[in-house]
């Protein structure tokens, strides 16, 4: 069985991007342009990894892991920011977050923690 990624951003090209070099590597991915969906793909799916954006209209990333931890406290989460707000950062983290990489990020990097996390 694949493990499964889910990417939240409300980046079109950056979740097209995320997904391409995820399911080359194999994973299963899901995306979400927001909060709500995102929830509901927590909900339906129980992704093994989430690739989550801290700045997202509506509900912010912070709104959005608090939620997720809510549904599953052990869910892995990865954080992006284009921003180096690092309270929203430490934020993240003392909530769970795994690790975080700012925008634009390096796709390797992005690959590489994604394997340190669940790996194949």
């Amino acid at each position: 069985m694949k493990e499964k990624i889910l990417i939240v951003d409300d980046q079109f090209g950056i979740r097209i991007l995320l997904n391409e070099v995820l399911q080359k590597e194999g994973y299963e991915t899901f995306q979400a342009a927001n909060g709500i969906q995102a929830l509901e793909i927590v909900d339906k799916h129980s992704p093994d990894l989430v690739l989550l954006d801290m700045k997202i209209p509506g509900m912010d990333g912070i709104e959005i892991l608090k939620r997720m931890k809510q549904k599953d406290q052990d869910i892995r989460v990865i954080i992006m920011t284009a921003y180096g707000e690092l309270d929203m950062i430490q934020e993240a983290k003392d909530l769970g977050a795994l690790t975080h990489f700012a925008k634009p990020f390096d796709i390797d990097d992005i690959r590489k923690a994604v394997r340190e996390y669940i790996p194949m």
